[in-house]
């Protein structure tokens, strides 16, 4: 266990039944002039909750790139269906709420939600693609998708 992940048990967010729930405040820079969320901030609050969810599943980034699964990996975001349904503001405490919903070949699906207070402010559906370096699709390692709690479509 790194010092970091002593230090702060809950940096990377929380698990709470099937989904990853992951603590942002809204700040100044994440605004428009009105103190409202600006639209594209969303996408960054999402691919924390994201990346987070795949660390506290034990899945890093670092490892996929330096290739400890067996061959140098990356996740890309091939698509993303958003709804945006209520607006943050300046200072809100957010959650991100995400979960892993099926891994079908190089995809893998996910649902996100942004919730203030109860209220779901933003929802998306998120395919992300397994890469190799030449930036080609490769099917996601079985044990990959075991980290996640997924069982790859057309496997038992």
């Amino acid at each position: 266990m790194s010092d970091t992940k002593q230090s702060w048990p809950d940096l990377s967010g929380r698990m709470e039944a099937d989904a990853h729930i992951l603590a942002v405040r809204v700040y100044y820079e994440d605004t428009d002039f009105s103190g409202i969320v600006y639209h594209a901030s969303y996408l960054r609050f999402m691919e924390r909750g994201r990346s987070d969810l795949l660390r506290h599943c034990g899945v890093h980034h670092s490892e996929l790139d330096e290739g400890r699964s067996g061959e140098r990996l990356a996740f890309v975001v091939r698509h993303m269906d958003i709804n945006f349904l209520k607006p943050a503001r300046i200072d809100d405490v957010l959650e991100v709420r995400t979960r892993c919903s099926q891994v079908h070949g190089a995809r893998l699906i996910m649902e996100q939600e942004i919730v203030r207070a109860g209220q779901v402010l933003i929802t998306a559906s998120v395919t992300a693609a397994v890469i190799n370096p030449q930036g080609r699709p490769r099917r996601m390692p079985a044990e990959l998708a075991s980290r996640l709690g997924l069982v790859p479509e057309g496997k038992d």
